[in-house]
């Protein structure tokens, strides 16, 4: 697939890594400005339960 997008690129090569590097920042944007905010809210990364019992770790010695 990045074959067919490199030799679809038109330019000499430093053009052609100029454009990759720009499709990439905007893929990047992308996801975090519209993907990430809107899958959020889906993911249980909130539902975080810590417990405050004394464990084996850590702690005074």
């Amino acid at each position: 697939m990045y074959g067919w997008i490199w030799r679809h690129l038109p330019g000499n090569a430093w053009v052609r890594a100029l454009i990759c590097l720009l499709l990439v920042l905007a893929v990047v944007y992308v996801l975090f400005q519209y993907v990430f905010p809107w899958a959020e809210p889906l993911l249980p990364f909130g539902d975080v339960t810590v417990d405050s019992g004394t464990g084996t770790g850590g702690g005074d010695r």
